[in-house]
């Protein structure tokens, strides 16, 4: 497959690199910006085509994809103009910057025939998906209740960034920014989340426009509740952790490390091998393994003809949930969604 590069910012080098580990599977057509500085410098660092003209993107008709790196609030547009020239999409969280366009843009996927994948990595650590197998195989029985905690820290030099943490660009802070990834894992795990309450701030930590601290509670589908807490406050940043409780056992996921202990007596311990990273004041610290498999999800969809594992479609689950928690932070009242 021929695949362009839309964006190239902070977040392109784990794909860059991705890209580079599957070169037998697909060919990187062109890499857009509109910043000279920025395309050199991915030129030199990655040996890529490059080009400033989105268009040509767009109209060439043997790029049978795109991988869209850019600010959640050009991603709308970005998707629909893929869907109409036909090319599937590979898109970086979040989806965009509020349910509404979130929706608007899944619905432009589906409706121009083209797969929608996101980049929610988190589900393809291995100890994730050790996880969710002892979920699917009911060795933890009944879930009751699944928390998420997410403990990063961000200077406040991260959001004197141009764009960083408004509304306008990003659409959130820490919830859909940063959260997301542990909270769309969370959901995969425990199920669909119906009803939330919660509390969010912006601490005197940062000067920014949307919150950097959050502290709520969940209700999910099946009657298990649960705590969510996500904040960039927690100097100097520890890793993600979600914690399952189930009739017949208890599993958490700390970090790189699985531990499940049931009441039969057995137990599991993994570790991944690949810390995750990215919880301190370097964002990008983390190895590129988990974008890599999200990459070949995504090629092995196309290839294949179904949805990929994390479709856009799924990731409206998310997206869901973090809107619903800051609506009743905001009216001071439980939401149901």
């Amino acid at each position: 497959m021929r695949i362009a590069v839309v964006g190239l910012g902070m977040a392109a080098a784990p794909h860059a690199q991705s890209l580079m580990d599957l070169r037998d599977s697909v060919e990187v057509a062109a890499a857009f910006s509109p910043t000279l500085e920025r395309r050199e410098a991915f030129a030199r660092r990655w040996s890529m085509p490059i080009t400033g003209d989105i268009d040509e993107i767009f109209h060439d008709p043997s790029i049978g994809a795109v991988l869209i790196l850019t600010p959640p609030n050009s991603h709308l547009e970005l998707v629909q103009r893929a869907a109409a020239s036909g090319k599937h999409v590979l898109l970086e969280k979040p989806l965009e910057t509020s349910l509404g366009k979130a929706r608007a843009l899944v619905e432009a996927a589906e409706n121009g025939g083209v797969k929608l994948g996101v980049v929610l990595q988190h589900r393809f650590r291995p100890i994730s998906v050790a996880l969710s197998q002892i979920v699917s195989d009911g060795r933890l029985g009944q879930i009751v209740s699944a928390s998420a905690r997410l403990s990063n820290w961000r200077p406040q030099s991260y959001y004197d960034q141009p764009g960083r943490g408004t509304k306008a660009r990003d659409g959130g802070g820490v919830l859909l920014t940063q959260g997301i990834h542990t909270l769309d894992l969370l959901i995969s795990l425990a199920g669909t989340p119906v009803e939330a309450m919660a509390y969010a701030v912006t601490t005197p930590v940062h000067q920014m426009e949307t919150e950097d601290l959050v502290a709520g509670a969940v209700r999910f589908e099946n009657g298990a509740i649960g705590s969510v807490s996500a904040t960039t406050c927690a100097y100097p940043g520890i890793p993600d952790a979600i914690e399952l409780i189930g009739t017949k056992g208890m599993a958490r996921i700390e970090g790189a490390t699985l531990i499940a202990k049931f009441h039969d007596g057995a137990d599991i311990q993994l570790d991944d091998g690949e810390v995750g990273g990215g919880a301190g004041s370097d964002p990008m610290a983390f190895s590129h393994m988990h974008h890599r498999a999200v990459l070949q999800d995504f090629l092995d969809a196309v290839g294949q003809d179904r949805e990929p594992k994390v479709s856009g479609r799924e990731a409206l689950k998310v997206h869901s949930l973090i809107e619903a928690l800051l609506l009743s932070a905001d009216r001071g009242r439980r939401e149901a969604f």
